[in-house]
């Protein structure tokens, strides 16, 4: 006998989120802080290269996260507390806000070349994600250990 549906899902959607909290760290922590000292020859190609390898690591898992995070929701979870499951889904939700109002413009402003305020600006506004992903991870590991074998 296989776990349950919804367990699976959880697990998937679990080993997402702390997947991309570890990612938001490394970029918080040492990538974004690093632009500054990208210098202004070169930059607009720096950020391109940035961007579109970036996307490849943080993309299908970013959409992998959301795409469980929302069956979670509907399928009602069995055994997983709903309220816990949108609180989730919610912080969720303000991370893809956050990306796409904050951190998006500050990448295409730095698309056109080195901008030490955009660098500041995509810094600072960068801690939102990556505190609602440590909160995430959080939630998800306490959701978790209610399931976990006594």
């Amino acid at each position: 006998m296989g776990m349950p549906r919804t367990s699976t899902v959880f697990l998937i959607h679990l080993c997402a989120t702390l997947f991309m909290t570890g990612v938001i760290w490394v970029i918080q922590v040492v990538h974004y802080p690093l632009f500054a000292r990208v210098g202004n020859e070169g930059y607009a190609a720096y950020q391109a290269e940035h961007e579109q390898r970036i996307t490849w690591i943080v993309g299908p898992v970013m959409l992998v996260e959301l795409a469980t995070a929302i069956y979670l929701v509907g399928a009602g979870a069995a055994g997983f507390s709903r309220p816990a499951l949108l609180v989730n889904l919610a912080l969720l939700a303000l991370i893809w806000l956050s990306t796409f109002f904050l951190q998006v413009p500050q990448h295409q402003r730095l698309e056109q070349g080195f901008d030490p305020r955009a660098i500041q600006l995509l810094v600072q506004t960068n801690w939102i994600r990556t505190i609602l992903w440590s909160a995430r991870s959080i939630l998800l590991a306490t959701l978790i250990r209610t399931h976990l074998p006594k």
